[in-house]
């Protein structure tokens, strides 16, 4: 098995994506969030109006906030939308969702994610021989990953195809010859989606160390390379934001993608340090007056609803744009610094995923969806041994189901919990058998209090999932669930963070 040929590898990516694109097509009337309704309207705004209007038009209340290369493929898609059903491409038609529409819509999805296809095979091609099938068998599980059939195929996003774009350039990462590639890839796609600017600085300091300057040592600069680097980065750039500065729009432009008037937490707190933070609050709220707390009352109806807005505290201090910032900012200063002293490919991966849990973790308005920016890169090296695997296992479990309170209907309940159980179980076992032992021992609390963590996640789901709405009826405390979910399954990042954090340091 371990010199398996690509033939060996069974079942192949292409086979698993045949049954999941199948699978994928049932699932084409299944609930759709207002991403729907968005991306539909960019589709009509791009296809309708002149460049120089997309983004001031704002007929919808979901105007287009991601970036002009973005822009630019709904412009694409809309080309061919128009043969779907051209009502879908007037601006006007609010919330229009024929069933051409839907298909249409549905169908670019599973289109556009050949892309991570492509880029998966290339991951699998591009690993050492002898863990050639470990690389297989991450890239099917980030293939069939129940976060992106939550989000994309049911709740509706383009992240698969971005992600595959993601993957690209971190394995043009791995080779001296194919640096530069790199680096413009990831500037493609920071013009395609800005979420992915969490992850930039790990590329900075790698192309910045590893291209730019002199393996063997950091006082000679390599000026042909820093010259064409720069020249490539501040060409894509320039291609997708040159026009808009010429029309003097980038600060229109800038409103739009960072709308910093939001508040600290999301609709539904995504698993990180806030919500626990938020639940702290909350728990302490009956015991103010008997440890004689001051409570502000302004506060004790905010965190509750949980709206988009800004989330006020009643016990503990409030939490600045500023403060979120440096910390996040700190969290991903510390692994840049190993990367630096230590600019291979390995360390490389580790400061990407760290740099996505800092952002995660710690960040102003973050959204549950962005858990992905952490589970991704990580499934490229949670195979590398036991460690890393033990670190991943709580990420994977949290993340995918911290995930579930983005579809509520009671329709979708057996798809995604069965899904992502049965994913959970398949990938966890079999990466359990697989991931090779490490030279070094590992810390068994650590895997004590995994194994506690999975064993205790699978009543909070079934309570949260269906005997909350029993107990309780129909739209009573409907914010307990959501609130146990989300602090529950933050315990499990965190957890998974320091875990994965004393990993990287010690390798």
């Amino acid at each position: 098995m371990h010199t398996a040929s690509m033939a060996e590898l069974y079942p192949s990516l292409a086979q698993c994506a045949i049954v999941a694109t199948a699978f994928k097509i049932l699932l084409f009337p299944a609930y759709k969030s207002t991403d729907f309704e968005v991306h539909r309207n960019w589709l009509a705004i791009t296809h309708s109006l002149p460049v120089k209007e997309w983004y001031y038009e704002k007929t919808s209340e979901w105007t287009l906030d991601y970036p002009p290369f973005f822009a630019a493929f709904e412009w694409l898609l809309s080309q061919a939308a128009r043969y779907a059903d051209p009502a879908m491409l007037v601006v006007s038609n609010l919330n229009y969702d024929s069933w051409q529409t839907v298909y249409f819509q549905r169908a670019t999805v599973i289109l556009t994610e050949l892309a991570l296809v492509y880029a998966l095979n290339k991951f699998v091609k591009s690993v050492p021989q002898p863990n050639t099938h470990l690389a297989h068998i991450a890239s099917l599980s980030i293939l069939l990953s129940p976060g992106l059939l939550i989000i994309d195929h049911i709740h509706f996003q383009y992240n698969g195809f971005l992600y595959g774009i993601l993957i690209l350039s971190i394995i043009l990462a791995r080779k001296q010859s194919t640096l530069l590639y790199s680096g413009i890839t990831f500037a493609i796609l920071l013009c395609l989606k800005h979420i992915y600017l969490y992850l930039a600085l790990a590329w900075f300091v790698y192309l910045l160390r590893a291209y730019c300057l002199d393996p063997k040592s950091v006082l000679r600069p390599r000026f042909g390379n820093t010259f064409k680097l720069g020249l490539c980065v501040l060409g894509v750039l320039g291609l997708a934001f040159g026009p808009f500065a010429q029309w003097n729009q980038l600060l229109q432009l800038k409103d739009r993608l960072f709308p910093f008037s939001r508040g600290l937490c999301h609709a539904y707190w995504a698993p990180n340090i806030w919500a626990m933070y938020s639940f702290t609050d909350r728990a302490l709220i009956p015991l103010a007056p008997r440890l004689g707390l001051p409570v502000n009352e302004a506060a004790l109806t905010s965190v509750t609803r949980g709206l988009v807005g800004d989330t006020s505290f009643a016990i503990l201090p409030e939490v600045t744009k500023e403060r979120t910032f440096a910390l996040t900012f700190i969290f991903q200063v510390l692994p840049l610094i190993k990367l630096w002293f230590n600019p291979n490919w390995d360390t490389f991966v580790g400061a990407v995923t760290l740099c996505g849990y800092a952002s995660f973790l710690f960040g102003w308005h973050v959204h549950e969806k962005a858990v992905l920016l952490i589970i991704i890169p990580f499934s490229l090296i949670a195979l590398k041994d036991r460690r890393y695997f033990s670190a991943f296992r709580p990420l994977a479990v949290a993340g995918h189901v911290s995930l579930f309170p983005l579809l509520f209907s009671a329709a979708e309940f057996p798809i995604k919990t069965v899904y992502t159980i049965f994913w959970l179980v398949l990938f966890l076992f079999v990466f359990d058998r697989v991931a090779p032992v490490p030279e070094r021992p590992r810390i068994f609390i650590f895997d004590r209090l995994s194994l506690l963590y999975l064993t205790v996640a699978i009543p909070l789901i079934v309570y949260c999932s269906l005997l909350h709405q029993l107990i309780f009826g129909l739209g009573r405390y409907e914010f307990l669930p959501l609130m146990f979910m989300s602090s529950y399954s933050a315990l499990g990042v965190v957890g998974s963070w320091v875990g994965f954090m004393v990993v990287y340091f010690a390798a």
